[in-house]
């Protein structure tokens, strides 16, 4: 069965991105050493290092299907219509944009029930490969519901101080398990298994 893996770059003090919605200090780590690669955005290519191409190519090969929020979406004009795992996306919003609702080739679905709805969809989707989530309100809620198997954290050496936290709104303790934990000068990898 699949995994419903949540995925994200993150500062040390927990924030996934600034107060502005800016993530280039967070993903600096893709592009530190030097830019060797490029991975495609829609029509966009993103220069990076080899072994951020790696990573995002590794991922995507792992995953079935990414779950986002509207949010994310917004914010990221759609990526272009193609994200850079190059994988279907659910995404969990009140209101379907006109724009993408009935487009052909659209890698998009979107969900209007709510988060377990859109973990439903995903999963049928996924069939064998995990459920990657890729915002911080829908992890929350994965987590406070007691869908998520796992987190991977890519942990960039910077206190941002402020902006949008990874884990704002949780009630209960969640318990972890570090189950791979690797890095470099850049970067830290770690994973934990989420513990029910």
């Amino acid at each position: 069965m699949s995994k419903v893996i949540a995925g994200f770059s993150m500062s040390l003090d927990g924030f996934v991105a600034d107060s502005d919605d800016g993530v280039d200090q967070v993903f600096k780590w893709y592009s530190a050493g030097g830019a060797d690669a490029e991975v495609m955005s829609g029509d966009q290519a993103f220069a990076m290092t080899g072994e951020g191409a790696e990573f995002i190519e590794e991922a995507g090969r792992g995953a079935g299907v990414l779950v986002t929020a509207r949010r994310t979406f917004d914010l990221a004009h759609a990526w272009g219509g193609k994200h850079p795992m190059d994988v279907p996306m659910v995404v969990v919003t009140h209101r379907v944009p006109e724009e993408w609702a009935n487009r052909e080739g659209s890698p998009f679905t979107f969900v209007t029930d709510g988060v377990p709805k859109a973990i439903d969809v995903a999963r049928q989707i996924a069939g064998d490969k995990d459920v990657v989530i890729g915002a911080p309100s829908v992890t929350q809620q994965c987590l406070q519901l007691g869908l998520l198997d796992a987190i991977h954290i890519d942990l960039a050496p910077v206190v941002l101080g402020r902006g949008i936290r990874l884990f704002d709104h949780l009630t209960k303790p969640i318990e972890l398990l570090v189950t791979e934990a690797s890095g470099n000068p850049h970067v830290t990898h770690i994973t934990y298994r989420v513990t029910k």
